[in-house]
């Protein structure tokens, strides 16, 4: 994965840095594993617009990612790499013995034609999925899961990785991507490798249309609204608008929203740094 810069032919063109999707072999998804994706525009189910600056943007068709990655014993073979709208990760398309096909994040240097598998007894190479208690200590690893069997809800974005650090009992220590040091039960599964597309955080939009593609409505600041509409609004000229926080009054900055006695926190060795 590379990125490339534009010469400065147009405004939009002078800082416009984009991937260069070498390493997608295929521009259809598998029309199977997809379904058509509604955009809310922000509204709920009464027309009232509950989040702010969302609308408009491509239509996008959704692509069922197998984040269980349950299907044991049964070798599947890299089809293809894909490109995925709706998450920064590109996405491998696995075709089983079987014949069953599957959607998965594509870790980097996934090829296409290799062989992942799932299971408690695989061996611990890119691209398997194996539980915790199977992984080697210092091992890097992306899509885990919080609960044996919920299917992978961390480290899943483009570039990020875990670290399998020790065990303890029934117990493995994780150092997340945040920066965060955790238990997670042994019993929980994740898959082998770091998270493709790793340059997507060097991507530069270069124009507002960009962001009207993905969605994104102009955002303006609460600095320069009526004291009506935000706490940080009002003054005469340009006033800085006071300490830092959101339309509702919460602090911005440096305030812990994090409920204090949180069921989870006890899994939690050390806080991600701030």
């Amino acid at each position: 994965m590379a990125v490339r810069k534009f010469k400065p032919t147009t405004p939009g063109q002078r800082h416009k840095v984009i991937g260069t999707f070498e390493e997608i072999t295929k521009s259809a998804p598998e029309k199977s594993l997809t379904v058509g994706k509604r955009s809310t525009g922000g509204r709920n189910n009464e027309g009232h617009l509950t989040m702010r600056y969302l609308g408009g943007g491509h239509k996008r068709r959704y692509r069922f990612i197998d984040f269980k990655r349950n299907k044991d014993g049964v070798p599947a073979r890299v089809k293809s790499i894909e490109y995925d709208p709706n998450r920064s990760a590109r996405i491998a398309l696995l075709y089983y013995a079987d014949g069953y096909k599957a959607y998965i994040i594509a870790p980097n240097g996934l090829q296409v034609g290799a062989t992942v598998e799932s299971g408690e007894n695989v061996a611990p190479e890119l691209g398997n999925a194996l539980p915790l208690s199977s992984i080697p200590v210092g091992t890097l690893i992306h899509n885990i899961e919080l609960r044996p069997g919920q299917g992978a809800c961390m480290a899943r974005s483009a570039g990020t990785f875990a670290q399998l650090t020790s065990r303890e009992g029934t117990y493995a220590i994780i150092k997340l991507p945040s920066g965060e040091t955790r238990k997670v039960l042994a019993a929980c599964r994740a898959t082998i490798g770091v998270v493709g597309n790793s340059d997507h955080a060097l991507e530069q939009s270069g124009k507002a249309g960009r962001s009207r593609w993905l969605g994104r409505r102009p955002h303006n600041r609460g600095v320069v609204m009526n004291p009506v509409d935000h706490p940080m609004g009002g003054g005469e000229g340009r006033q800085s608008g006071g300490h830092p926080r959101s339309r509702n009054g919460l602090y911005a900055k440096g305030l812990k929203t994090r409920a204090p006695k949180k069921q989870s926190s006890k899994y939690i060795i050390e806080r991600r740094k701030k």
